[in-house]
């Protein structure tokens, strides 16, 4: 019979070798936009972000923390402080607030007119994990979106 260091050794070798790093979140949709505050300094736009867990377990998100650009100008801050479980291999939704510093909004106002198309970059990193243990994974999502101002 094994004795206890054994046993101990093999089932912490066993564990870390089950345990795998939990991969980025693929960024999936943006969903019911609407203008929370306005103002000439700062503004709030409110959204639902739709993402999809690639892992093959479920994590628990504990901290969302980006940047958000457009065409390469500072759009604003976006955190999210709020727990939630997200389940392996699936869809979800993010209720989300983004503080829009509206400086860089009327400096390139003329350039967002002119342009059916847009790039879009969030930098910034996120608190997963499971069981209680969390690591920090970064995350780095750019994109081209059309825009239609005037629809």
């Amino acid at each position: 019979m094994p004795n206890l260091k054994t046993w101990i050794f093999s089932a912490a070798i066993a564990t870390l070798l089950s345990c795998s790093k939990p991969q980025g979140f693929e960024y999936r949709d943006i969903k019911n936009v609407e203008i929370q505050q306005l103002g000439f300094n700062k503004s709030a736009i409110k959204m639902d972000l739709v993402y999809y867990n690639p892992n093959k377990f479920g994590v628990d998100l504990k901290h969302v923390d980006c940047d958000v650009y457009i065409d390469n100008n500072y759009l604003g801050k976006y955190i999210l402080d709020t727990a939630m479980h997200i389940a392996k291999k699936s869809e979800f939704t993010l209720p989300s607030t983004i503080n829009v510093d509206m400086k860089n909004i009327f400096k390139n106002s003329f350039h967002f007119l002119l342009n059916k198309e847009v790039l879009v970059t969030v930098k910034g990193n996120t608190r997963v994990g499971k069981a209680g243990i969390f690591v920090t994974v970064p995350f780095n999502y750019e994109a081209r979106h059309s825009v239609d101002l005037f629809k």
